[in-house]
């Protein structure tokens, strides 16, 4: 009965490691015939999981997504992913699934072994979640727009603007983006027929969604820059193009998409559009970034760094 069931976990590990695997190639990781490989397959069926299984050449078995959540199987890096994870989740900006967050990782600390236990509480310790001061959405609203973009369905709500009035919009939505700190909507607006920005906490669908549409051609990191962009543009008092003198791929890691947009020009430069309320404050953090830089726009930044060039050449005299 013990060789059984550890025969069971091995073949449950098989399938949740590939998409699909024949009999023969089973039977021959498992060390067993192809009889008894079909007995273990008909036993997991029992217990719950969506086994699915072809015949002919091209045959074999394919573990599916049933009516209940079987257990799973994952293995250490999985397991601490999922760990951390759900400790980002309880710190973050999802409203309703803080407790939930907490519950489901009390379940996998208690199975964790000892050596991935301290993994785990070695990044937790370590690490301080910034998004918690980000609004929360309610994870009923991001499941209504993820279903709307995944099913491409037309998507009606209720909009929330700046000055707190509420409107009807109607829209395609494209993407979910997080950035770090709130969740947006981008999605094609059908009043206005052209791309739109939408903070998720602001949103409020109603359902059902519909009619289902074809969704415009965007890429994923076009459909980012769009939310960076769309969004600074409303936060910002000045909008801002800087040259740098450096390439993109330099600067990535050290620019956060919500401080800017970098574009690459060559591989020795790139352009920033960004932002900002203060202008001073913009030159600082330029200057923090420790490479060389030309100002495109505003003028009024262009005018403020040419009255700080000649202050600087002065303090320099004699």
């Amino acid at each position: 009965m013990l060789e059984t069931s550890v025969r069971l976990l091995r073949l449950l590990a098989l399938l949740q490691a590939r998409r699909e695997w024949s009999g023969a190639e089973l039977a021959d990781r498992l060390e067993v015939t192809s009889r008894t490989v079909r007995n273990d397959i008909e036993r997991l069926r029992i217990l719950g999981y969506e086994v699915h299984s072809s015949t002919g050449v091209t045959g074999g078995y394919r573990l599916s997504s049933g009516k209940v959540l079987p257990p799973l199987l994952l293995d250490d890096d999985e397991a601490v992913a999922v760990a951390v994870g759900l400790s980002a989740a309880a710190a973050g900006t999802v409203s309703g699934i803080e407790e939930t967050s907490v519950r489901a990782l009390t379940k996998l600390e208690q199975t964790l072994p000892a050596r991935l236990r301290g993994r785990v509480d070695a990044v937790r310790s370590a690490t301080v979640f910034a998004a918690r001061g980000g609004p929360a959405v309610a994870i009923e609203t991001l499941t209504a727009i993820a279903s709307a973009v995944r099913d491409h369905q037309r998507l009606t709500f209720e909009y929330a603007g700046h000055d707190g009035q509420a409107a009807v919009r109607r829209a395609e939505p494209h993407r979910l983006v997080y950035t770090g700190r709130r969740w947006y909507l981008l999605a094609w607006d059908l009043d206005r027929a052209d791309w739109r920005t939408f903070r998720a906490d602001r949103v409020k669908p109603r359902l059902p969604a519909g009619p289902r549409f074809v969704p415009r051609e965007l890429s994923d990191t076009d459909a980012a820059a769009r939310v960076v962009r769309g969004t600074g543009s409303l936060a910002w008092k000045h909008q801002a193009e800087v040259r740098l003198h450096a390439s993109a791929a330099e600067l990535t890691d050290r620019i956060p998409p919500e401080a800017g947009l970098l574009v690459p020009i060559d591989e020795r430069t790139c352009l920033l559009q960004t932002g900002t309320n203060s202008l001073p404050d913009l030159i600082t953090y330029l200057t923090k970034l420790d490479v060389g830089f030309t100002a495109v726009s505003p003028p009024q930044l262009r005018d403020l760094l040419a009255r700080l060039a000649e202050r600087y050449t002065a303090a320099l005299a004699p």
